[in-house]
């Protein structure tokens, strides 16, 4: 008897006839359509990203585990997963090569000022910029020090940085000069002439880059974020990029998606803005049917999964 499995994205026909090799019978539902019926009363799996606007999944009584293609958890109804004891596993390390480049990019854009370049080539305005900085010599502090922070640590690698990071316990990374404990962020945040946010959103970690965060910090550093936007108070982000204390922002995350028309990051000359865009790459599809196939493999096997989501801490 087949396991029952709900994909709300199409791999492919080929991808979908290894899973159905596995044991697996498909149902393929686009997400933004899906509403509870009962051809989905023995689903047991579900691969999925954000259904739960629309899908009621305590109605799914058989459902034992979600596969999201995300690596941020905070689209679930997280109450009811840990009730009925679902496992959640992620796509952790599915987008890290893609952000680490952008974080890289980003970088170099602030420090080259390269929006003012760009706008003086689309206005055809030929003027030299003698404000444009080096990266070499810079310290660069990560907070959250996964497998984004990693990439872009090991790509950073040739810029001759120093590269710090906070985490948990200040436990060493590879490709980390030095890490501190959470408990130690502002000892971190004031050596840093860049600030790079990339830890998961959790309600430990909601505004966890504040005012006091920016008074830390020392005149003229950037501040680039490609965790989620509610990591960072954005109102406090806002005030001190008027002010100057920050001379600049890259932003791919914002604390309400799509960004609002009226938000004031659309007019402030010295922010980098992108649309939830530094995850994009052209093997990312590649990448998450991987990790999905030796998933499902290792649950018709009864083996342990990949990238299990520890629900207390959310991550």
């Amino acid at each position: 008897m087949s396991i029952k499995a709900l994909f709300t994205y199409n791999y492919g026909e080929e991808n979908m006839k290894d899973i159905e090799a596995l044991g697996y019978g498909i149902k393929v539902m686009k997400e933004e359509d899906i509403v509870y019926s009962e051809d989905l009363e023995d689903v047991e799996v579900l691969i999925c990203y954000n259904p739960f606007k629309t899908l009621d999944i305590g109605k799914m009584k058989r459902l034992k585990w979600i596969q999201l293609s995300s690596i941020g958890i905070d689209q679930l109804p997280i109450e009811y997963v840990k009730k009925a004891s679902i496992t959640i596993t992620n796509n952790k390390g599915g987008y890290s090569i893609p952000m680490g480049e952008w974080v890289v990019l980003k970088a170099l854009e602030l420090f080259k000022n390269s929006k003012l370049l760009y706008e003086n080539q689309a206005n055809r305005k030929w003027k030299m910029d003698t404000s444009i900085l080096e990266l070499y010599g810079k310290t660069i502090g990560f907070i959250g020090t996964g497998t984004i922070a990693l990439e872009a640590a090991k790509r950073l690698q040739g810029f001759d940085v120093n590269i710090l990071g906070v985490n948990t316990d200040g436990r060493d990374i590879q490709y980390f000069d030095k890490c501190y404990p959470m408990s130690q962020l502002n000892e971190m945040l004031k050596l840093c002439h860049v600030v790079v946010g990339t830890i998961p959103y959790t309600k430990a970690t909601h505004h966890l880059v504040n005012e006091d965060s920016f008074k830390t910090m020392r005149n003229g550093a950037f501040f680039i974020n490609v965790a989620r936007g509610s990591i960072v108070d954005e109102a406090s982000l806002i005030e001190n990029l008027r002010s100057g204390k920050l001379a600049g922002a890259a932003l791919d995350v914002y604390e309400e998606e799509p960004l609002k028309e009226h938000n004031p990051l659309w007019d402030l000359s010295n922010v980098i803005l992108t649309s939830h865009n530094s995850w994009i790459s052209e093997i990312r599809n590649e990448r998450r049917f991987k990790l999905i196939y030796n998933n499902m493999k290792k649950y018709a096997q009864g083996e342990q999964l990949i990238n299990i989501v520890d629900l207390k801490k959310g991550y």
